[in-house]
């Protein structure tokens, strides 16, 4: 697999210059054909054959291994979840909050890693919110805020910014204090290797929709060996005890008590072949690509008149956020021309661009025509 291999098998990209991957990636046709695949054999084949329900169950469980296996854990670390945000909520409604206690996350974050902490305070829990300048976050002040702190969440590479944070420490410091880590990663699988168990959080929720290029609707959360006990999930379902029948419930082990019931299996097939087909294109061939197309963007923005480059100018991320005078007005004036980027809440007057490997040198220099 090549990325102009890749490129062929994204139908929308013969309509449009695609670069919102950053919100949602588009899929290539062959996840879609196993997510259909899937849908019509668990529809049409499964109830004459080995059955509906353990035709499902198979699914889910070979895509938890594939998760795995991708994020460097254990399927027992990995809970199925439809998105990062039902990833965060399943997590900060399994936490044992009590009034007074603490939760800090960053002025990064997306909605996902706001809502439910507001959610809390109206039960007494206190948010505390660590200020960033240029999408960076100061240490010392990471330790002041976690003091005394039940929770520590932040995103490992920002939405705003994309500028990659230093979870291993920050997870570090936050230990020190006592806290729990909850990291949003959804930024980083299918644009660069990730390896969850590196940096020492106890939670990190994802999802395939964005560079994984898989379909809506299939999320995942690590939650880390040990780190479960601190779980009281706040709903309850088959898919996450060890015996549903039984007199007494017991929790599955691990990351499965945070799963409850039915879901359709179709997403998740797909997640599976996303994941695969990632793999098959490999990190180092993604990662140089992102580079060298991030590079070309940011020179020609810094050559821009009237533009200010609001990401790094060294590579972190292909996520590139630049500032306009109208980022609405900017961003449809780029609908009509058929190039897809996103205006951004924050920071002021900005939008955001997202270079993934699908992307070429023409994609990148239609959006520079326009700036």
């Amino acid at each position: 697999m090549t990325p102009t291999e890749l490129r062929s098998e994204i139908p929308v990209l013969n309509r449009t210059t695609y670069m919102n991957t950053g919100a949602s990636g588009p899929s290539p046709t062959r996840v879609v054909e196993a997510a259909e695949s899937c849908l019509e054999r668990h529809e049409y084949e499964a109830a004459a054959q080995e059955g509906m329900y353990p035709m499902a169950f198979d699914v889910l469980d070979e895509t938890r291994e594939t998760v795995a296996s991708h994020l460097g854990a254990s399927a027992d670390e990995i809970a199925l979840t439809q998105s990062t945000t039902d990833g965060i909520n399943r997590v900060a409604a399994a936490i044992d909050w009590e009034e007074g206690d603490t939760v800090v996350r960053t002025d990064l974050e997306h909605s996902a890693g706001i809502l439910p902490w507001k959610r809390l305070e109206g039960h007494g829990v206190e948010t505390r919110t660590l200020a960033s300048e240029n999408g960076r976050l100061d240490t010392d002040a990471v330790k002041d805020a976690v003091a005394g702190a039940k929770l520590l969440c932040f995103s490992a590479l920002t939405w705003t910014h994309g500028t990659m944070l230093p979870v291993e420490e920050l997870t570090s410091i936050a230990h020190d204090a006592g806290a729990l880590v909850l990291v949003d990663a959804v930024q980083c699988p299918g644009q660069m290797a990730t390896d969850v168990t590196e940096w020492g959080a106890d939670f990190v929720a994802g999802a395939g929709h964005k560079w994984l290029l898989g379909p809506f609707g299939a999320g995942f959360c690590f939650v880390r060996d040990g780190a479960e006990t601190d779980l009281e999930p706040a709903h309850i379902g088959y898919r996450g005890v060890e015996d549903p029948d039984s007199e007494e419930f017991s929790y599955e082990p691990g990351a499965r008590r945070l799963e409850v019931g039915t879901v359709s299996p179709a997403p998740y097939a797909g997640l599976g072949e996303a994941i695969d087909l990632i793999e098959e294109l490999g990190y180092e061939t993604i990662e140089s690509r992102i580079r060298e197309l991030t590079d070309r963007l940011k020179n020609g923005l810094v050559a821009a008149d009237g533009v200010r480059l609001l990401s790094p100018r060294e590579y972190e991320s292909g996520l590139v956020t630049f500032e306009v005078d109208d980022p609405d007005e900017f961003v449809e004036r780029l609908v009509d021309k058929d190039v897809r980027i996103r205006p951004l809440p924050y920071p002021e007057n900005s939008v955001r661009a997202s270079v993934h490997v699908f992307n070429t040198e023409p994609d990148i220099d239609a959006l520079l025509e326009y700036v």
